[in-house]
């Protein structure tokens, strides 16, 4: 075949684009089971976070089985649900109602013995996805920590909502009921107090919308789980 007809370019064209081509996808597919074990390990990292437990990095699985004694998922009813809490979308389940919604639950058991129940959220901040989660004491009420995190928020601004100056005013000074009624946590301005009489964290200062992105986001997943709260304070 002459090399320099246009039949012999193209021909040469599509050999090479296959060849590449398999070769990526072939590359893709092997490295795929090692990328979900990757993103795994972080999402159990992140579930650590919120009980202030931070595992060394070659340990995270390790010490993620060690702590979450228990995953289950829930209705808004509080019943206990088929499914698989640490595989459930999220982001798909915000988008439905909320007592169509399958409600993770992942139960940890601290070293003193104490159990922490641990709860997903996520909204949407500024830029981008918002996320976290949220430690419940037993008593279904009082908090005990929280992880938050972004995909894109401002450094400096509203990326702030990962630091410790943000994060580490979830704790036991904050309670989700109220004189018997449920009240999801509030973020505020300036140190306001809501006037729903709710518990509230000081909002990042520059950081509006991310802050209300935050404050909806609780309150828009922490409801559903109101009922499954009452029956741990009974």
């Amino acid at each position: 075949m002459n090399k320099q007809s246009n039949v012999y370019t193209t021909v040469y064209i599509i050999i090479l684009v296959l060849v590449v081509g398999t070769a990526l996808a072939s590359t893709a597919l092997a490295l795929r089971p090692k990328q979900q074990e990757n993103i795994d390990a972080d999402k159990m990292r992140q579930i650590l976070a919120a009980v202030h437990i931070t595992p060394e990095k070659n340990g995270i699985v390790e010490d993620f089985n060690r702590y979450i004694v228990e995953q289950k998922v829930v209705n808004s009813a509080g019943e206990t649900i088929e499914g698989n809490a640490f595989t459930i979308n999220m982001p798909e389940q915000i988008k439905l109602p909320a007592d169509k919604r399958s409600l993770p639950v992942f139960v940890c058991k601290m070293q003193g013995g104490e159990i922490k129940y641990i709860l997903p959220a996520y909204g949407a901040g500024l830029w981008g996805p918002i996320w976290g989660y949220i430690a419940i004491d037993s008593d279904g009420s009082t908090v005990y920590g929280a992880y938050f995190a972004h995909q894109g928020e401002t450094p400096g601004l509203g990326a702030e909502i990962e630091k410790p100056a943000f994060t580490d005013q979830f704790n036991s000074s904050l309670h989700l009921f109220k004189d018997g009624k449920f009240m999801p946590i509030e973020v505020v301005k300036g140190g306001i107090a809501p006037a729903s009489g709710a518990d509230y964290v000081n909002g990042i200062s520059g950081g509006t919308i991310t802050s209300k992105g935050v404050g909806t986001m609780l309150d828009n997943c922490l409801t559903p789980y109101k009922l499954f709260l009452e029956q741990l304070s009974k």
